[in-house]
């Protein structure tokens, strides 16, 4: 039997890159289109089309892409250079920026609220120690100062002869009814339930001793010396010494006085209080206590106030869109090239690795379908890894490092210079 002759209807390949793309056609060949808006965008994918098509010889030898590939490769090639940027960003600019508003986004990554219209990714942040802040606050509601966490007053009526009081059972039952024991609402009301109340402080009005520092004509014009006639003013001798040294003398007076005589004292055991002398007919009528009660940490202390728990947490919540086009410079615009490259080299290489050889008349040819997997595989890694250690040597630390640095260099240099010395 005869072979026969093969007459095939082309023997050109059905799908063939063109030599240039064309500008009507790129908005609607792209997956995602977040950049179909962008005129510069439009124009940046035309040309790739030429490029790819030189860097892969295709005035040589047909490359088997269409010019929609391309164009989706250079999205894909934007994004990605926008998405390391923004990681970058986000370790620059997180820790000033936790707590602070964050943003609504789209399937596309774009913010839709209000943020939208200042991109916070092209900003410069302004140094903020809030996290630091924060963190202080926790030690310092502690340390009886301000906090996020809000404090509240109590009361407790002493009766004659009780000296065991439970101030978790007042505190609970002004929450439920919303008044303390006077009727007077309270701003706790509901807030407590099974929490345990932390108590902060105890405290009672007792007679001022600090008048007695002064003199007994009130203070006026009559001033304490520790240093030569201990802590009484005489009423006949004025010094002009600084206001802090009277306040410190003051304070110091009043320490004592609350030290080495007899007053009232108190024990808290699991917030039962236990007060000293057993209350008695001279006993202050109304002791005072200052709680605050537990809240979890991502909860507002108060309604009506923000601390920041509703704001940016991590990476996740920074106020971050996709770069726009037009504001990626010349060094990001041929990272992107060349990444767009790897991407239609890695397109190319699935292609053709469908078939690993071709059969025709008399012989076979063997396609590059692996070689180009390979190839691009190696280029991507390589290409991120060199923007991920230029954008390293470039976070805000590593400048003030720099800069340190530098600043150390040129003092040394300095030394060197010799000092001339005028002679007149």
């Amino acid at each position: 039997m005869a072979v026969p002759t093969l007459t095939p209807a082309s023997t050109l390949s059905a799908v063939v890159l063109p030599s240039s793309g064309d500008l009507g056609d790129v908005a609607v060949s792209l997956p995602f289109g977040i950049y179909s808006s962008s005129p510069s965008f439009l124009s940046g994918a035309t040309d790739q089309v030429a490029y790819v098509y030189k860097k892969l010889g295709g005035d040589i030898l047909d490359i088997e892409l269409t010019t929609g590939n391309v164009y989706a490769a250079y999205e894909e090639a934007v994004l990605e250079y926008s998405y390391l940027v923004n990681l970058h960003q986000a370790t620059n600019a997180l820790p000033s920026m936790l707590g602070k508003s964050t943003g609504s986004f789209n399937h596309d990554g774009e913010i839709t609220n209000e943020l939208s219209a200042s991109n916070v990714a092209l900003k410069y942040p302004k140094y903020s120690l809030d996290y630091m802040r924060n963190i202080g606050k926790a030690f310092a509601l502690e340390g009886g100062l301000s906090s996020n966490d809000t404090i509240y007053s109590a009361s407790l009526s002493t009766v004659i002869d009780v000296q065991d009081y439970d101030l978790q059972d007042i505190i609970e039952s002004a929450s439920v009814s919303g008044v303390d024991v006077d009727g007077n609402t309270v701003p706790y009301a509901g807030k407590l339930g099974t929490k345990k109340a932390i108590i902060r402080r105890v405290f009672y009005k007792t007679p001022q001793s600090m008048w007695r520092f002064f003199g007994y004509y009130g203070g006026l014009n009559a001033i304490g010396n520790l240093s030569s006639y201990g802590q009484y003013a005489d009423d006949s001798t004025f010094e002009v010494i600084p206001t802090w040294q009277n306040k410190l003398q003051a304070m110091a007076y009043e320490t004592a006085i609350y030290t080495r005589n007899s007053h009232y004292s108190y024990e808290i055991k699991n917030n039962k209080i236990r007060l000293f002398p057993v209350p008695n007919i001279a006993t202050p009528q109304n002791f005072w206590v200052e709680f605050s009660i537990p809240t979890d940490p991502w909860t507002e202390s108060e309604e009506g106030v923000d601390t920041g728990v509703n704001g940016v947490n991590n990476m996740n919540t920074l106020p971050f869109a996709n770069i726009p086009y037009e504001s990626i410079n010349s060094i990001g615009k041929q990272w992107i090239r060349r990444f767009a490259l790897a991407l239609c080299k890695e397109i190319l290489g699935h292609v053709r690795s469908k078939f690993s050889t071709l059969p025709i008349p008399g012989d076979t040819v063997t396609l590059n379908g692996p070689a180009l997997l390979t190839e691009a595989a190696t280029d991507k890694k390589e290409l991120r890894d060199e923007l991920k250690t230029i954008l390293a040597e470039m976070t805000y630390p590593k400048i003030v490092e720099q800069q340190a640095t530098m600043s150390d260099n040129v003092q040394k240099v300095e030394q060197k210079i010799p000092t001339l010395v005028f002679v007149g």
